[in-house]
């Protein structure tokens, strides 16, 4: 299946925290998107390997992504390195991309940086027709580079490149990050310890800086993007009118 709009997270929620008022935005408007996970999370606090992908499925379904798959990298051990890259390499090359959107390049968390890195690398190493691949039934794979590599926001803040109106679709972005019950819902009787982003104020600066970012464009909630490459328009009319 080819896709549009590729988004990829190294860990279940990721894309759901970074891109998802995206990934909502381009399905209303008729695009095919899907969601790659790097690891399972496997090294996360809360929850499990079997409750992390019941909570990807069902924020899959709200996100009406096409498709979600996980690459079961080691949580907290991969590598941007070959063995890595040609393995990401046969999922872009799978499903040819024209907009991949993963990690940020920096971040708290260090599986964040390296992941976007690896993301980088790969979308650019997979136009490369000497790099040869092969795809599941092993035939040798096409080269294909993504036009576009965006790397959505995470914990620290950075100075987005790029800003995308995701007003109309914000609160059904929020219900596919509040499918991560074990992440994100506070039970005080689970016997689950508290983790950074399991208390309330976590989700509350998630929806603090989706209104800073709207502002900044003049509409109520935004999503911000770093791009390595300029990204230019035909017209115009695809410019955000900010009030002032």
């Amino acid at each position: 299946m080819k896709l549009d709009i590729l988004a990829i997270g190294v860990h279940p929620d990721d894309v759901e925290l970074g891109c998802s008022g995206v990934l909502l935005n381009e399905a209303r408007n008729g695009k095919a998107t899907g969601i790659v996970d790097l690891t399972q999370g496997e090294l996360g606090t809360r929850g499990t390997i079997e409750t992390r992908y019941a909570e990807a499925a069902a924020a899959a379904v709200i996100l009406g992504v096409k498709l979600r798959e996980n690459l079961k990298f080691r949580d907290g051990f991969f590598r941007n390195d070959e063995e890595h890259q040609l393995q990401l390499i046969r999922v872009i090359r799978k499903y040819r991309p024209e907009i991949v959107i993963g990690n940020i390049l920096d971040d708290r968390h260090p599986d964040h940086g390296r992941a976007g890195h690896l993301i980088a690398d790969a979308s650019f190493l997979s136009g490369l027709a000497k790099i040869e691949t092969k795809d599941d039934e092993g035939r040798a794979q096409e080269k294909w580079r993504p036009k576009f590599v965006l790397h959505y926001m995470q914990d620290w803040y950075h100075e987005p490149d790029l800003l995308v109106d995701i007003s109309d679709v914000f609160e059904q972005r929020m219900e596919s990050v509040k499918a991560y019950t074990t992440q994100f819902g506070v039970m005080d009787d689970d016997g689950e310890p508290q983790t950074y982003i399991s208390t309330p104020d976590f989700l509350d600066s998630v929806i603090a800086r989706a209104r800073m970012l709207g502002k900044r464009i003049g509409v109520k909630y935004a999503e911000g993007f770093i791009t390595e490459k300029k990204i230019g328009i035909r017209s115009l009319d695809a410019l955000v009118l900010v009030e002032t």
